[in-house]
């Protein structure tokens, strides 16, 4: 038994749960009062663990102190301060901007991990694993699956990923290397490009090329991908659509995608609103006032536009909106649109008030 291991990890007590059927802990040290992340494991490969505890590798935590009891290893690693990428899709935030610089940090840790001897291969690469810090960098987690590649012989024979972002090797196909790596990209930028509010194909011939059935068709290499993607970002003059997808953000919902039919039937509906709201009469009641409720009313039935429809990501505010559940989503929607129309006539009433 290892007394002085079990010993270091006992100083660690854990003060809140971040995901119990994980078993991942938010921990702090007894004397430096410091904030860490524990980690129980069932499913793991100590050797990888070892090894990124004596040589850190930047934009992967830190690990501090690793301990193997009775087929589980204990982790206390560097806690990351961010949201997973898989909150900023949901949150419908991203820019081709934020994706290719995403994607090309992403290259460069993988890069550090694939030129070592041997290889690290990570094989769960999916945007849950994946922490963009406050200052927009990408942080690698959870190393799991994780293998060396040593033996090029030995088939993989158990599925260690996830399923949609597990290349084909993984299954029994083959054996890890490099662009089984390659492949999850490939599949992360194809839902990173999908989640953009103006859908875009310039990325279609790199995934193609990164999620190949036979591995030896694919990107051999993580550089190559980089390469690949900031030429994309040049050829396509990415900074200035990133400009022109922020522009067509701003336009009103129907006008976004440019779609004539749907610009036809939005321009249809916001006549029908502004001539409802204008052309409203209200008895007993001076010029002032009037106009002040066919504007307000005009406002309110706008903002129930643009909240349904998500105008400038305004349902970012409500996390229910955001929500995985339609039916949660409806209810967080709801609830914006409450408290726009609240804020809208109070705004009303206490104009009346003064005027």
């Amino acid at each position: 038994m290892d007394y002085a291991g079990r010993l270091a990890i006992s100083y660690y007590n854990t003060i809140a749960t971040i995901n119990s059927s994980h078993k991942i802990y938010l921990a702090q040290h007894r004397e430096t009062a410091k904030i860490y992340i524990k980690k129980i494991l069932d499913i793991y490969n100590p050797d990888i663990y070892k090894y990124l505890m004596e040589h850190h590798i930047t934009g992967i935590p830190q690990l501090y102190n690793v301990y193997e009891e009775n087929g589980q290893l204990t982790l206390i690693e560097e806690f990351i301060s961010g949201r997973s990428l898989q909150e900023i899709i949901d949150a419908r935030t991203l820019t081709l901007d934020l994706i290719i610089r995403f994607v090309s940090e992403l290259c460069d840790i993988l890069e550090k991990l694939h030129i070592l001897t041997p290889p690290i291969i990570h094989r769960d690469i999916k945007p849950s694993n994946i922490i963009i810090t406050p200052c927009c960098h990408v942080v690698l987690i959870d190393f799991n699956a994780a293998k060396f590649l040593t033996d090029t012989s030995d088939q993989d024979t158990v599925l260690l990923g996830t399923k949609g972002y597990a290349a084909p090797e993984q299954y029994g196909f083959g054996f890890s290397t490099p662009q089984t790596d390659i492949y999850a990209l490939g599949i992360l930028l194809q839902e990173l490009s999908s989640a953009l509010s103006v859908k875009t194909n310039i990325f279609d011939t790199l995934i193609s090329k990164c999620t190949k059935m036979n591995p030896s068709d694919r990107i051999q290499t993580v550089q190559e991908l980089k390469i690949e993607i900031e030429k994309l970002q040049k050829d396509n003059n990415v900074g200035h659509n990133a400009a022109d997808s922020q522009r067509k953000g701003l336009a009103p919902p129907g006008f976004r995608t440019r779609t004539p039919w749907k610009m036809f039937t939005a321009s249809i509906v916001y006549l029908f609103i502004f001539w409802t709201c204008l052309s409203m009469e209200v008895k007993d009641i001076t010029v002032f006032h009037l106009w002040l409720e066919r504007i307000t009313s005009l406002f309110i039935m706008l903002s129930i536009v643009f909240c349904c429809f998500n105008y400038c990501n305004v349902q970012r505010f409500i996390s229910l909106c955001t929500n995985k559940h339609p039916f949660m989503r409806c209810i967080g929607i709801v609830i914006l649109n409450l408290a726009v129309v609240f804020f809208l006539i109070l705004v009303m009433l206490l104009l009346e008030t003064i005027f």
